[in-house]
């Protein structure tokens, strides 16, 4: 009995934080089970089928509510000629592409800038927020959790330096880092923290993408959200120093995070007012 609530717990514990609104969905399974189904056979997969039905609902229920909270869903479907586009569905059904609509209105006037200088150009999108409650946590981020916070994957190209659209060189968008050359500034190269989320991920390399990173594109992005992005609200971007040289994007707004957050050179996060 023990052992079981125990489970549940962790269960509840995990379902909230990975997605807000799946430790509620969870509950409410088991609940249902206890009155309705609690002696049938297969009781275990009927709940599991029960858990999806309720998740289910409450993510529809979400995109209708979060606006009275201050937030938006960003698009989770994409077609041919969309501009924007999630990189994964995965970040829909976990519930964490809720942003204010003032950062809504920055990414699409970026995308359609970026689409006006490079036709054909997608504005790819990765983790943003959850719908409800600031100051609730978006793991591993460290900031993630007032809707006001954004990462962009960056742009790449292909073994013939042709512009892939929509595509990212790691099949979550994360992880693909842009390492430094030996001549770059390294503010972290003397730090051996262990309370870190500064990690190389090496054994993730086995599953990036032969891709490379675009920088005409990436570097023209990171000046638009530097310079008008600013003016439209944009307050913060982290980026590695490395890349800030390299992509030759200095500016006040674009910072480093420091040596114990998660890396920035392989993703650009954005934060507005």
């Amino acid at each position: 009995m023990m052992i079981r609530i125990t489970a549940q717990t962790i269960l509840f514990v995990a379902l909230t934080l990975l997605t807000q609104i799946g430790g509620l969905a969870y509950i409410l399974a088991l609940l249902l089970g206890r009155r309705l189904w609690k002696n049938a056979p297969l009781h275990h997969i009927i709940t599991t089928v029960a858990f999806l039905l309720v998740y289910g609902g409450l993510h529809t229920v979400s995109a209708i509510a979060a606006p009275h909270f201050g937030r938006v869903p960003l698009p989770c479907t994409s077609h041919s000629d969309d501009m924007v586009s999630m990189q994964s569905p995965l970040y829909c059904l976990l519930n964490r592409h809720y942003v204010t609509s003032e950062l809504e209105d920055v990414v699409f006037q970026l995308s359609e800038y970026m689409n006006d200088v490079f036709p054909g150009t997608v504005t790819v999108i990765l983790d943003a927020g959850f719908p409800f409650l600031d100051g609730f946590p978006l793991l591993p981020h460290l900031s993630h959790h007032d809707g006001r916070k954004l990462d962009l994957a960056y742009y790449y190209v292909n073994e013939k330096a042709v512009y892939v659209p929509g595509q990212t060189r790691s099949p979550i968008g994360y992880w693909a880092f842009e390492e430094p050359i030996s001549q770059s500034t390294m503010p972290c190269a003397n730090h051996d923290d262990w309370l870190t989320l500064r990690w190389d991920m090496n054994w993730f390399s086995r599953f990036l993408r032969p891709l490379e990173l675009d920088r005409q594109r990436t570097s023209e992005a990171l000046l638009w959200l530097s310079l008008t992005g600013e003016e439209k609200g944009v307050s913060k971007i982290l980026l590695e120093p490395h890349l800030e040289k390299m992509l030759d994007v200095e500016s006040e707004n674009i910072r480093f995070q420091g040596c114990r957050a998660a890396r920035h050179d392989d993703h650009i996060h954005i934060e507005v007012r």
